[in-house]
């Protein structure tokens, strides 16, 4: 079974490497990590595509406007396999 992981961003870069790092760590590895980021100013994509490009598989990036929390989590949802 797939498990789809949705994480809303806005400027991360000091907590997005963590939340991938934890993904990694578990034993169980069908998952999918969909990052719904709200077009961050910071290097949160900058990390998401320099630390994480072998993973491109498995963490997709959507950055685009969002209005808030909910309206993220719904937009990882619509694309959540």
């Amino acid at each position: 079974m797939l498990i789809s992981i949705i994480t809303p961003t806005y400027n991360s870069e000091k907590t997005v490497g963590q939340a991938i790092d934890s993904l990694l760590k578990q034993d169980y590895q069908n998952w999918e990590h969909i990052i719904i980021d709200n077009e961050s100013a910071d290097t949160t994509l900058k990390i998401i595509d320099e630390k994480y490009e072998n993973l491109k598989d498995k963490v997709k990036v959507v950055s685009e406007p969002d209005e808030g929390i909910s309206d993220a989590f719904n937009k990882g949802k619509e694309r959540a396999q």
